[in-house]
Parts: structure tokens; C-alpha cells; sequence
């Protein structure tokens, strides 16, 4: 079996502005395609069900730029309630078109800027009551950055303010790394090449996010593959249902 190993990924160190970073971002948005990310969650998504009349709030963590959402929205528009969107990253990416692009969709989008862990932190020290939980986190290939007592304080923090958790990780296997070494002929830059690989060593396999899911009696937990290359978990509290 392939250790897990988490290493901090060359994007992660460079400046928002920085052209490498930029053209990283863009081969991210390709794979995603690549890999059917947007497929993947609108399927999990899908079986989120709003109560009549009722704004849907999100949280996605670790958003980057906010691109990967929008053709979820777009998917979900004829069937979700209108949505109140947050995209949470340590970095200011989100710009004004985005942000107009999800109105199209009935989505409120909005930038919040912070390092997760601080969120973490201060959503643990205040759980928000039930009635101003999120309903939904998005986690689009994040958790995989975590590991030991910061990985378990973003689930705690997840569990103790959300009512599901959506997320699709990178797959820790030797078919997912064999993949991650020829994301070059898909014409990415050294970067991303780089990562692709740290990003499978540091992936989820079988059971271990339900593992380190902390109260799972009050929830419905479901993980594992999604797709070639994926890994996804999806928690559900039961009582939000």
C-alpha cells in the first residue's frame, strides 16, 4: 500500500500575482474537467435536499478563484433554492466577473479571506447553533494538504458548524500516481506537474477520512473512489435531513 506522505505543494508558496501561479491555476481548472470534479460533486450535491423556500448558505474552503463552483451552480440552478455562497481562501483571488457569473445562477457569491486553520480555530471556540449552520462545505481537493492535528481540527470545525460536508480528494494509489507523472502531456506547467504527484502521495484511500470524522453516531458517512482518480467523502448530518 502506498504511505500517505503530505508535502507543501509549490503553489501554495508563490504570490497570488505571480504568472507561474496563474498559469498553475488554469491547468488546475483543466484538470478538473479531466478528472470530472464538477460531475462528482453535483452527484453528491444532488442529494442534498432544501426545504421549501429556504436559502441554501455554502462554505466552500480552500476556493482558489471560485472558478470550479460555477458549472455546479449552473448544474444545480433548476433544482436548488437560491444559494448564498462563500469562498474561503487564504489568498484574494475571486474577482467582480466571477462573483457575477453565479448571479446568473441564483447564487450570492462573496470572498472571504482566511487561512482555514484560523477558521478552524475560531468555529471550534463557537460552534454556531442550528439554526446558522452552514447546510453545506464544499472541500474540492484541500483536506489532502492536512494531516494529524490540523486535519482533525478542520473535520471538527466542519462537523461542529455544518450540516453535510462534500468532499472529493486525490486517490492515494499506484493507478493515481502513474496518472499524476503524465499530466505533462496534457500541456502543464512544471508546477502542477510537481504537484500532481505531491498531491497523490498526500491523498485518501478506503476508510480514513470516516475514521477521523469525529461523533459519526449523528451522521450518515459515505466514502470512497469517485472516477479514476478521485477519492470522495460525503457527511451528512442525520437530523438535517
Amino acid at each position: 500500500m502506498l504511505p500517505r506522505r503530505v508535502q507543501a505543494e509549490l503553489l501554495d508558496g508563490l504570490a497570488a500575482t505571480d504568472p507561474v501561479a496563474a498559469r498553475s491555476r488554469r491547468d488546475l481548472q483543466f484538470l478538473h474537467r479531466f478528472m470530472g470534479t464538477r460531475t462528482q460533486l453535483v452527484r453528491s450535491l444532488r442529494q442534498v435536499e432544501p426545504k421549501p423556500g429556504m436559502t441554501l448558505r455554502v462554505l466552500e474552503l480552500g476556493a482558489g478563484d471560485g472558478s470550479l463552483l460555477l458549472g455546479v451552480a449552473r448544474d444545480l440552478a433548476p433544482v436548488w433554492p437560491p444559494v448564498e455562497l462563500t469562498l474561503m481562501d487564504r489568498l484574494p483571488l475571486v474577482d467582480g466577473a466571477t462573483v457575477t457569473e453565479y448571479a446568473r445562477y441564483g447564487w450570492t457569491a462573496r470572498s472571504s479571506v482566511m487561512d482555514v486553520l484560523d477558521w478552524a480555530r475560531a468555529a471550534t471556540e463557537s460552534p454556531a447553533d442550528a439554526a446558522s449552520r452552514w447546510h453545506v462545505v464544499i472541500a474540492n481537493l484541500f483536506l489532502h494538504h492536512f494531516e494529524g492535528l490540523e486535519l482533525t481540527r478542520v473535520l471538527g470545525a466542519i462537523a461542529a458548524n455544518a450540516d453535510a460536508l462534500v468532499a472529493c480528494e486525490p486517490r492515494r494509489g499506484w493507478g493515481a500516481l502513474a496518472g499524476s507523472h503524465l499530466v505533462g502531456g496534457l500541456g502543464a506547467n512544471a508546477v502542477t506537474r510537481t504537484d500532481a504527484v505531491l498531491s497523490v502521495h498526500a491523498g485518501f484511500r478506503e476508510r480514513e477520512l470516516t475514521a477521523l470524522w469525529p461523533g459519526t453516531a449523528g451522521w450518515r458517512l459515505e466514502e470512497g473512489a469517485s472516477g479514476a482518480f478521485s477519492h470522495c467523502f460525503r457527511a451528512t448530518r442525520r437530523q438535517a435531513q
